[in-house]
């Protein structure tokens, strides 16, 4: 059985897990010269893919999943980062640029896991409409961070953008003035997402 196949509970338990041992490791790993990634085997996808290393911040520099984002999106990040640290808030990227390929992986991985490219599109956009491949897009966390953003992202053009995605944000600059977006239920709905 492979991790995808285990019961729900058993997912619920490892995640617990992993959340509990990783602010641990990782300091460790760090001081060791390791980065922990936070995503299981890709067959090879790695840092230069896109993966996010576990604790990666919007000021990494080093890591490709967040230096190739689109400079003024990457830059209005920042900006908001560094008032959420005012307020006591962190970012923590969990996933950002990612290559084609990357891309390419987590759809299969959806469908494998959803059933059909239909369901798979509900949560994973193609390499050719995903904005995590242009560099316009990502997913933040943790939830404090994804509250300070819904109530504070526009006035830095930063907003959610689909409904069943509290993590994703995307640049709008135009919310500053007209306020954030409606939201797209789903990736599946977003017209930028049909070929």
């Amino acid at each position: 059985m492979t991790r995808a196949d285990a019961p729900p509970r058993t997912r619920r338990l490892r995640r617990r897990a992993a959340a509990a041992i990783l602010p641990v490791l990782s300091p460790l790993a760090k001081a060791l010269g390791y980065r922990l990634l936070r995503i299981r085997d890709r067959g090879g996808l790695g840092i230069e893919d896109g993966a996010i290393p576990y604790g990666t911040s919007v000021f990494d520099d080093d890591v490709p999943g967040v230096a190739n984002l689109d400079p003024p999106f990457l830059a209005a990040l920042r900006r908001a980062a560094v008032d959420a640290a005012a307020d006591g808030v962190a970012f923590t990227v969990n996933s950002g640029w990612r290559t084609p390929d990357y891309q390419r992986r987590l759809r299969r991985e959806a469908v494998a896991r959803y059933g059909s490219e239909e369901a798979a599109a509900r949560w994973v956009s193609t390499p050719e409409t995903s904005p995590h491949v242009a560099g316009a897009a990502v997913d933040l966390g943790p939830a404090s961070a994804q509250a300070w953003l819904d109530a504070r992202g526009a006035a830095y053009g930063l907003c959610r953008i689909y409904g069943n995605e509290p993590w994703h944000y995307e640049l709008r600059p135009e919310a500053a003035v007209t306020g954030p977006p409606s939201l797209f239920p789903t990736p599946a709905d977003d017209p930028r997402h049909r070929v």
